[in-house]
């Protein structure tokens, strides 16, 4: 199995499905986590030095963010049903989350050094955009873009690819630091698919082929991309959904493209 695939295991009693930190992922930002957690089940973390981003999957949580008591929120039935409730945590600070119902929160993290104030980040707060045509179509939902003010290196964003369509695609790369043409920055994606039965597809690789794998992704695993391009497919039948995590040591997403591609007219289209 590929080293850049993780698959969910069992809950554990703290409901921890994912744990992807920068020590396992063998990279120094983004760490990212899902929990499962039962009707009245409790889960409280301090932040020390890494910001975060709770996204709310399904279901509903009360929510306390240093103290901001953020009171109860979500309301997806399924990751496809509508925009998340996210709350933002500052470093230096702590959380606590308490399931009204059972629900699944994701905790997106990175280092940081700004202590700015907690927030929740409601629906009606997300900015979204249809990217893409034909077969390259995708449905963007930005929580945490580049542009905003509220995180100083999180960037969190929600995809959604219909069955027969390509995502992340032409292909493209942020790998190198060299702003404003390019920028570093680590990235998570958590995928799921509907229905659950289904798989999906990604390739993460170089140019120079130092990087070459591809991946049959089921619902709920993770893929990393330390590096290199990173598309994603979506057989027909089948919806896939990503949450992406990214940090680096800008705040920044400029990405190159794959000169193979170019063909294909990306030259004013983003990628994600």
């Amino acid at each position: 199995m590929s080293h850049l695939l993780v698959h969910p295991s069992h809950p554990n009693a703290e409901g921890q499905v994912l744990a992807i930190t920068p020590q396992s992922a063998g990279w120094s930002y983004v760490g990212f986590e899902v929990y499962h957690l039962n009707d009245g089940q409790r889960l409280s973390r301090e932040t020390g030095d890494k910001e975060v981003c709770l996204v709310i999957l399904t279901g509903r949580a009360a929510i306390r963010a240093g103290a901001l008591e953020c009171g109860i929120l979500g309301e997806r039935a399924n990751v496809f049903d509508g925009l998340p409730w996210s709350v933002y945590v500052p470093t230096h600070s702590d959380y606590t989350i308490k399931a009204d119902g059972a629900c699944a929160i994701a905790v997106c993290s990175s280092p940081a050094k700004a202590n700015l104030p907690p927030r929740v980040i409601p629906p009606s707060e997300i900015t979204q955009e249809t990217r893409g045509t034909g077969t390259n179509t995708r449905y963007v939902r930005n929580i945490l873009p580049d542009t905003s003010p509220h995180a100083e290196s999180l960037l969190v964003v929600e995809v959604i690819t219909p069955g027969g369509n390509w995502s992340s695609y032409p292909p493209h790369k942020h790998d190198t630091d060299n702003y404003p043409h390019e920028t570093y920055l680590e990235e998570t994606y958590y995928h799921r698919l509907n229905p659950p039965q289904g798989f999906g597809f990604q390739r993460v690789y170089t140019e120079d082929g130092s990087l070459d794998e591809s991946m049959a992704i089921r619902d709920g695993d993770v893929v990393l991309v330390p590096k290199g391009f990173h598309p994603v497919a979506a057989p027909h039948g089948f919806d896939l959904y990503y949450l992406n995590v990214m940090a680096g040591p800008k705040k920044a997403w400029k990405f190159t493209m794959s000169k193979d591609h170019a063909h294909i007219g990306w030259t004013s289209t983003p990628a994600r």
